[in-house]
């Protein structure tokens, strides 16, 4: 065992003095433990499993785990030590958030008429007394007569400290300029003033405010709705957030900050690639990120199926301890932190795999 403890800090003494790690050598690795520049990920137990194509993972405000257990049409609810507390039946569920009253937000499907419509629901576990199998399910979109399109998609939601939602929907029709398919909408508690055209879901809790305006549906840069397939709040006062796009993007992980000057308010990128040339905004630099989370610290998690990695950058844009790799994941989709404990969801292997870092192990 000394010998490869030594081995491992001969290692990260080698990368400390060198430049960044190369996101193409990811797969170098020496059993459970994973070599991310100048950092060591160390797989903490074995994983959990028991999934099947599972799309996305939260780490709640209780905390509890959830996991969008996809093809097996059901949301799973975990504790920290990986206990199963219990299951909620739900067609194809694919992205989940959660607000403050702990509701869950759940992007799924429900069929109608023998057809298939994309949909959101609100879960409502403090009624049921956190027993998930008995929570009420109530279906917040779509509402409208001609929301019920079999091309559109909802495929992102999140959640701001105020308890708005804000949730992405995807199709092939973006053209229109006031109600294009690749869109982000508002909703909202009553309480706020919503304004416009209100539409009341059948629990009568939620507001429908309307399309976030100034995002391209087909903008190929920043600040685009060009296939969002997650959305990330940071947990702080603001309505910023992190997304990740399917798209056709040079961008396809980017960092929407809203900016309100009394006058103006819409979103623009965090940086700017010409002024900022931090790693994080470097153009193809992700290639199918499909999930994010963001830790205490303000840094940024990022899987991407594509790169079989996940991606760390700090609250300034800058590549921190990326690491995975094709021997270490098959398909990473989701990311959740906490108390020091990255957990990492592998739709490939159909497993959650958990990893602290090697300066937290001391």
């Amino acid at each position: 065992m000394k010998k490869y403890i030594i081995i491992f800090f001969g290692i990260l003494t080698l990368y400390s003095c060198s430049d960044k790690f190369d996101i193409t050598q990811f797969d170098q690795y020496i059993g459970n433990i994973n070599i991310g520049g100048d950092t060591l990920y160390i797989q903490n137990g074995e994983p959990w499993s028991g999934f099947n194509n599972p799309r996305a993972i939260l780490m709640g405000k209780e905390p509890f785990i959830y996991v969008c257990d996809t093809d097996n049409n059901r949301i799973v609810m975990l504790d920290i030590a990986g206990q199963l507390h219990g299951a909620l039946s739900i067609k194809r569920p694919i992205a989940i958030a959660q607000d403050y009253h702990l509701n869950l937000y759940v992007c799924a499907e429900f069929d109608t008429a023998n057809v298939t419509y994309s949909a959101l629901y609100k879960i409502n576990l403090f009624a049921a007394g956190h027993q998930i199998e008995n929570a009420t399910v109530t279906r917040i979109l779509p509402l409208r007569d001609s929301d019920f399109n079999l091309q559109r998609k909802y495929t992102a939601v999140t959640v701001f400290y105020d308890n708005s939602i804000y949730v992405a929907r995807t199709g092939p029709n973006n053209s229109s300029i006031s109600n294009p398919d690749n869109s982000i909408f508002k909703l909202a508690p009553k309480k706020l003033n919503a304004g416009g055209d209100i539409l009341v879901p059948l629990d009568k809790d939620t507001l429908t405010i309307g399309r976030v305006p100034f995002i391209d549906p087909l903008n190929r840069g920043l600040i685009s709705a060009n296939g969002i397939n997650s959305m990330t709040s940071f947990n702080k006062r603001n309505i910023d957030f992190i997304a990740t796009l399917a798209g056709e993007s040079s961008f396809k992980a980017q960092w929407f900050y809203f900016y309100s000057s009394g006058i103006e308010e819409r979103y623009y990128s965090k940086f700017d690639p010409s002024t900022d040339p931090v790693a994080f905004v470097k153009p193809n630099r992700f290639q199918a990120p499909t999930g994010s989370c963001i830790d205490p610290s303000g840094n940024i998690f990022i899987a991407d199926a594509g790169k079989d990695s996940v991606l760390k950058f700090n609250a300034s844009g800058v590549e921190m301890h990326s690491f995975g790799g094709s021997k270490f994941f098959v398909e990473p989709v989701g990311v959740a932190f906490f108390d020091k404990v990255l957990y990492v969801l592998d739709a490939g292997k159909n497993q959650i795999i958990r990893f602290k870092l090697s300066t937290d192990t001391q």
